[in-house]
């Protein structure tokens, strides 16, 4: 079960994400079928019992079928935003380096994911060179995470 709850104001999430990096490529997620062009890091919701590392491992495993190793902990990114139905929401997402391994760095451009929503794929995107698409989270544009060991903390607020 996942670590989500509807409230009466709207709807919690603990979620985690992985910086999978490739210089300042990062392989981000699409859903084709939402109305607006935004790609999205690769992670997901954090199942009950379930560790931060754990869950990133699985997500990892679910979205590209690669095994890996996790690098640290990079970054909690605290965010309130209004999904496209109306819903209000407050997530918490904790965010963490991977360490590449060959098979990461080969996945090509339009990988179908295997957990996602139909059709889901996944693209390298080019932080430096992605100008005004969408990318969620945005501080990935701006961020180097391996450039150094502090863990951040960021607030978005829609």
């Amino acid at each position: 079960m996942d670590c989500t709850f509807e409230t009466a104001l709207g709807r919690f999430n603990f979620r985690v994400g992985v910086i999978i990096a490739n210089g300042r490529k990062i392989l981000m997620a699409r859903n084709p079928n939402e109305s607006r062009l935004f790609y999205y890091s690769v992670g997901g919701r954090v199942g009950f019992g379930e560790s931060m590392e754990d869950a990133a491992l699985r997500e990892i495993r679910e979205e590209t079928g690669v095994e890996c190793e996790l690098g640290r902990l990079a970054c909690i990114h605290e965010n309130f935003f209004t999904d496209d139905d109306g819903t209000p929401f407050h997530e918490i997402a904790c965010f963490f380096t991977v360490k590449p391994n060959e098979a990461l760095l080969k996945i090509p451009d339009g990988h179908l994911t295997d957990h996602g929503p139909d059709g889901e794929y996944l693209t390298w995107v080019d932080m430096d060179a992605c100008g005004d698409v969408s990318i969620y989270p945005e501080f990935f544009k701006t961020v180097d995470f391996f450039a150094d060991n502090e863990i951040r903390h960021f607030i978005s607020k829609e």
